[in-house]
């Protein structure tokens, strides 16, 4: 982690309190073993960000908060409901940089229609920091989009080359997704996925004779479930798919929020080009930017671009995303935001071990990402649990609308988000969730 990150997070997590002195140039430069230049530089970054301030012949110290802001733990609602990102993390001013040198290297080609696949630049960066998670295409398999969810939309609509109609989804699965196939009377069919991971021959059965056009899958950071399929299950998802002529379409949306871990998506293993890989850039830079990758093989590179059309994803936020990526920005910032969200996930999961004696809540292992399931005994009232938690200020999402319409077989959880759970707010709304759910539990007809 670089000292700009190391610091930042020190500050926000509060190892440095308002008004407290930070270690002079020279002993920072020591600390981490960088140039006091860098020192420097990095000091005068966090004056521009308004989190520290300078006196002369003294030091820099770290800007206090408002009382507002200090009585963020008795006066902010404990959000685990958001799938948005932090916005205090996200990269304002290093994009606002991106923006004007955007507009200087590209000038008037940034006020044209532009191509229909998206900014030819990008595609090119695209396709080496790809690289980078283990999906190696051209960059003319590279199509921009307006959000991942467009590629989805036409992807859910197009034909394919296999014949074959019906969408096969995990249960549960991304829920405005499956809203939207309903909506437009898609044959759709799903498959269990839970905590433990997928039955691999079921899965086959249903590729082998379920008439399966494609099988949408989000392969790691699972949303609900927040857990990553193993090697093993990827593996056999990729050597399916070419067995049984069924196209994936891997929806690696939270990739940037691993850290370091080793990730080789199903992507990687498919050897037959029946796999689409989704890239989003939501989770790490702004959701408002909305722009997504899809990689698509060869068989389905014309029938998508029929049915995209034309060219409708801003070429101005393409053109800063490339300078974003291509200057390291992106990389470092990816680094901030995933080491923040781990440290909750950690600090979520020591509050579970602290609270969950008697293990009334199933938790699904997870260590990084955004996301964990609260799995819920059958006897709690998911709806009156949820309002008593509203009434201590705590918001929590149910499980209930991530399942297909017509799917059975549901589990009952809570899907406990990360993203906007303040550090210091954690361990209090972990414990009041242990303690309604028992309630629940010892007294199911209370009202």
């Amino acid at each position: 982690m670089s000292f700009l990150s190391d610091l930042e997070q020190k500050i926000t997590e509060g190892h440095y309190g308002p008004g407290q002195r930070l270690p002079s140039v020279r002993s920072a430069a020591k600390l981490y073993g960088c140039s006091v230049s860098t020192i420097t530089r990095t000091y005068a970054e966090l004056e521009k960000k308004h989190a520290i301030y300078s006196v002369p012949q003294s030091g820099y110290y770290v800007v206090g908060k408002s009382e507002e802001e200090s009585d963020i733990k008795e006066s902010t609602p404990i959000d685990f409901a958001s799938a948005l990102p932090d916005i205090n993390v996200f990269p304002y001013l290093d994009f606002q940089h991106c923006l004007n040198k955007a507009i200087d290297t590209y000038k008037s080609q940034l006020f044209t229609y532009g191509d229909v696949n998206g900014l030819e630049k990008l595609r090119y960066t695209l396709s080496s920091h790809l690289a980078g998670d283990q999906v190696f295409a051209d960059p003319k398999q590279i199509v921009l989009t307006s959000g991942v969810q467009q590629a989805l939309g036409i992807l859910a609509k197009m034909p394919f080359p296999n014949g074959k109609s019906v969408i096969l989804l995990e249960q549960p699965s991304y829920d405005i997704y499956m809203r939207f196939l309903e909506e437009e009377g898609i044959p759709v069919c799903g498959i269990a996925r839970t905590a433990d991971g997928i039955d691999l021959h079921e899965l086959e059965e249903r590729f082998k004779s379920g008439g399966i056009k494609f099988f949408y899958t989000m392969s790691r950071y699972h949303n609900p479930l927040g857990t990553t399929y193993s090697v093993q299950e990827r593996k056999t998802i990729a050597r399916l798919a070419g067995k049984y002529n069924v196209y994936i379409v891997e929806d690696d949306y939270m990739a940037d929020l691993g850290g370091n871990l080793r990730f080789d998506p199903i992507y990687a293993y498919n050897r037959t080009s029946h796999v689409v890989y989704l890239k989003s850039f939501s989770k790490i830079v702004f959701p408002g930017l909305r722009l997504g990758a899809v990689v698509l093989p060869e068989s389905l590179l014309k029938r998508f671009h029929d049915c995209k059309r034309y060219a409708d994803t801003s070429l101005l936020s393409q053109a800063a995303l490339e300078v974003y990526i291509k200057n390291g920005m992106y990389e470092r910032h990816k680094h901030k935001i995933s080491g923040q969200y781990k440290e909750r996930i950690r600090a979520l999961n020591e509050a579970v071990e602290r609270y969950n004696e008697k293990g009334i809540i199933g938790v699904s292992n997870v260590n990084s990402g955004m996301y964990i399931q609260f799995k819920l005994p059958q006897t709690v009232n998911l709806e009156r649990l949820i309002k008593r938690l509203a009434a201590r200020n705590i918001r929590v999402v149910s499980g209930k609308g991530f399942y297909l319409t017509t799917y059975l077989k549901r589990e009952k959880f809570l899907r406990i988000s990360v993203s906007r759970a303040q550090p210091a707010q954690i361990d209090d709304g972990v414990r009041a969730i242990f303690e309604e759910v028992g309630l629940e539990v010892s007294s199911p007809h209370l009202t």
